[in-house]
């Protein structure tokens, strides 16, 4: 199993990987539906500071439109009202943390470039708008702020750097892709399975061939990533090298890709009491 990391996340990934795996445009729809942070970036903006705008709620229709609400003063307000019918580029830069501790946090990141533009009316209407108690919801913006503004990104193509690898995605696969099952679930079963689920975690060193097992059983061991495909664990030794600790991921697959919460159940509990 190489350690060879990504260049743009330094995460450890083996050089040959036959697992199945979502695709790179569903990694990457579901990190845009997802509560990861995200930001637009202007190209052409006279500064830095200029040029970056926070996205306060995404949400990604049946269709494929991207919605995106964002400050009122922000760059891609002031952007997309200075140039009227001419919308101006842009780049959402997404990047996933893994919701437990582990070395090199950062899971990946995502590019999508396109153009920013006002809604249509029906576009307004038909918007999958995050309930009140959604954690992408803003909160109140303070007196005399700018009111946020509704904006529609128009997607051009898109480019992901994860667990899976370096992918480019054309828009067109982007609109056909599905978030995973369990993306919404998925930063809450894993903080679970880290806190209270250690040792039968740690059971999952017998599934592994043999160097690779004496390997894990004397070092730390975290679950980092779950999709509908399986779960992938994060070994690794707590001795710095290089400055940093090292380790290693290891996938460990479903019978079946699962559908739903149940499912999941069941596909854990197989998993866990084979460990």
């Amino acid at each position: 199993m190489s350690r060879t990391g990504s260049p743009k996340t330094g995460q450890p990934r083996p050089a040959v990987d036959d697992a199945r795996r979502p695709s790179a445009a569903e990694r990457v729809r579901t990190m845009t539906d997802s509560s990861a942070s995200a930001g637009l970036v202007i190209p052409g903006a006279a500064s830095d500071e200029d040029r970056h705008s926070r996205t306060e709620i995404r949400a990604v229709d049946t269709d494929g439109t991207v919605f995106l609400l964002v400050e009122g003063n922000s760059a891609a307000a002031s952007a997309v009202a200075a140039r009227g019918d001419d919308p101006p580029a842009c780049v959402m830069e997404i990047t996933d943390v893994a919701p437990v501790a582990v070395p090199h946090r950062i899971r990946g990141r995502a590019w999508i470039a396109g153009w920013l533009r006002t809604p249509s009316a029906e576009e307004t209407r038909r918007a999958d708008r995050p309930a009140a108690g959604d954690p992408r919801a803003p909160g109140p913006h303070g007196v005399g702020d700018p009111a946020p503004v509704p904006l529609v990104l128009e997607v051009g193509e898109a480019y992901t750097d994860d667990l899976w690898g370096a992918e480019h995605v054309d828009a067109e696969a982007l609109r056909a892709a599905r978030p995973d099952p369990l993306a919404r679930g998925e930063a809450t079963l894993l903080q679970h399975l880290a806190a209270a689920h250690h040792e039968q975690l740690r059971g999952l060193c017998r599934l592994l061939d043999p160097a690779t097992a004496d390997r894990a059983r004397e070092g730390r061991i975290a679950p980092l990533a779950l999709d509908r495909f399986g779960l992938r664990v994060r070994f690794w030794d707590g001795v710095p090298r290089g400055g940093r600790p090292n380790g290693f991921d290891a996938r460990f697959d479903f019978p079946r890709p699962v559908r739903d919460a149940a499912e999941l159940r069941c596909a854990m509990r197989r998993l866990l009491g084979a460990g």
